[in-house]
């Protein structure tokens, strides 16, 4: 039986890809979509982004590394975990930040607040089937830039402090990158 893993090898090659049929399994149209998608995505990652899979077979279930170039963050490196959803492309995938950061769109628990992670969304920027892990990664990068949102927070504490102190709200980031974010920059 061909795994996923090879089968994104294959799709890289620029071979045709097939996914079997066996009568007991079906591939998902999740699993036939993320081999194509991954694909896409690795080839235009931003320069400040990685992804790792821990099981080349599981497409599914991967983590991202973000590690900022410049602005607030810049010197550490964010680590977040995406597990896509077997209703994907229906439904977004469900991200989660591991790495404990003073940020206004990212809560200390890792809950994170980005709009195209949304099912809905009043302003139509939330998640449709025409996104793709692609526009996901680029998201999560973009909230350490351009995306950084300080009027629409989840950790409102982080925005206020922002808004009240941004001299002592770059020293409160720092610490937490000192403290949390750096032993994954030595990586």
């Amino acid at each position: 039986m061909i795994t996923l893993s090879k089968k994104l090898k294959q799709a890289k090659e620029g071979k045709p890809v097939e996914i079997a049929h066996s009568p007991d399994k079906r591939a998902s149209i999740r699993d036939k979509l993320l081999v194509k998608e991954v694909q896409e995505m690795e080839s235009n990652l931003p320069p400040t982004c990685k992804v790792n899979f821990d099981d080349p077979d599981k497409l599914h279930q991967f983590n991202i590394t973000v590690a900022p170039d410049e602005g607030f963050w810049q010197g550490g490196t964010f680590d977040f975990d995406v597990d896509v959803p077997e209703d994907y492309n229906i439904l977004p995938p469900r991200v989660q930040c591991n790495t404990r950061i003073w940020h206004p769109n990212i809560a200390e628990n890792g809950d994170i607040c980005l709009s195209l992670l949304r099912e809905t969304s009043l302003d139509a920027t939330g998640w449709s089937p025409t996104r793709t892990l692609k526009d996901v990664v680029w998201g999560l990068n973009a909230l350490f830039y351009e995306l950084c949102d300080f009027d629409d927070p989840l950790n409102l504490e982080a925005a206020e402090h922002w808004l009240r102190d941004k001299e002592s709200f770059q020293e409160k980031v720092t610490s937490y990158i000192e403290r949390y974010a750096k032993s994954l920059a030595k990586r």
